[in-house]
């Protein structure tokens, strides 16, 4: 495709499954005609940069989708999240989640839809509201702040989650699956409608080369533990253990998780309203 179309790629181990392989040239054989302009961030950075036109294909917040789905279009079966422990979307807490009524949260300025789900598991699941504020978890703790709760994700969670000041700890995706039953979808990978309309071969081909490089990754999964384990918090084994909790698919049940917590944020006015999955035609 020709250059210019770019491409949101999450700044967290989680995606590497995704990334390596599309970076690193060992699907260039396959893909050696297309071209693209990588931008790597955080997801509430991609999800800014998406809504102001400013990506044309990225990961991002799966809360992002939902609050502008007339922007965007989701690519099939891919996605990041959990069915069960995710272990890089953690509540790390000095007392009981349940204690929490009342007190303040410290929540990474780098999630959204981490910090809507963790709102939800605490007023509707556990029945108590806390207050948020903004925060960076581990320039607070270099500082010797120790809020009464934080929410970090990504390889910042990887980092803390044996912090000896946090004993409880609350993993989302886990308390999502005891709580619904369901898998939880963090993140999606989406278009935008208005690139597609303007230059749908390009689009198209950036979303095969996408599913290309989750394919690859699922097959050598040990290459991107290893690889993971050199730039982490984590060991060999303890970098196969977290990718093994992951899930990559957008398949009927990640569906079905992403459509209840579309309807959980309706109901509670978090987003505009329940949106419809619509998605990039492949076929």
């Amino acid at each position: 495709m020709p250059a210019g179309i770019r491409l949101g790629r999450i700044g967290y181990l989680n995606v590497l499954p995704l990334h390596y392989p599309l970076e690193s040239g060992v699907l260039r054989t396959e893909f050696k005609d297309l071209d693209f302009e990588v931008v790597a961030g955080p997801p509430a950075q991609l999800n800014e940069l998406m809504d102001q036109g400013r990506l044309d294909l990225s990961g991002c917040s799966s809360i992002e989708y939902a609050r502008h789905p007339d922007k965007y279009l989701l690519v099939p079966n891919l996605a990041i999240g959990s069915r069960g422990p995710v272990q890089s979307v953690l509540l790390l807490c000095r007392n009981r989640p349940e204690d929490l009524d009342g007190k303040t949260v410290l929540v990474s300025a780098a999630t959204h839809t981490s910090a809507a789900l963790l709102d939800l598991l605490l007023t509707q699941q556990l029945g108590v509201r806390p207050g948020y504020r903004i925060g960076d978890a581990s320039s607070f703790l270099a500082g010797g702040q120790r809020p009464e709760a934080i929410l970090c994700i990504g390889d910042e969670a990887l980092s803390l989650r044996q912090h000896p000041d946090y004993p409880v700890r609350m993993d989302l995706g886990e308390a999502w699956r005891q709580w619904t039953g369901l898998p939880f979808i963090f993140g999606v990978w989406i278009a935008r409608r208005d690139v597609v309309a303007r230059r749908r071969a390009e689009v198209m081909a950036g979303a095969r080369l996408l599913l290309a490089a989750k394919a690859w990754g699922q097959a050598h999964m040990d290459v991107i533990a290893a690889l993971a384990a050199g730039c982490g918090a984590l060991d060999e084994a303890g970098m196969r253990s977290y990718f093994d909790g992951l899930v990559y698919d957008l398949g009927p049940g990640e569906i079905e998780g992403l459509t209840l917590f579309y309807e959980m944020l309706d109901k509670a006015g978090a987003i505009p309203s329940m949106p419809d999955l619509a998605f990039l035609p492949l076929d």
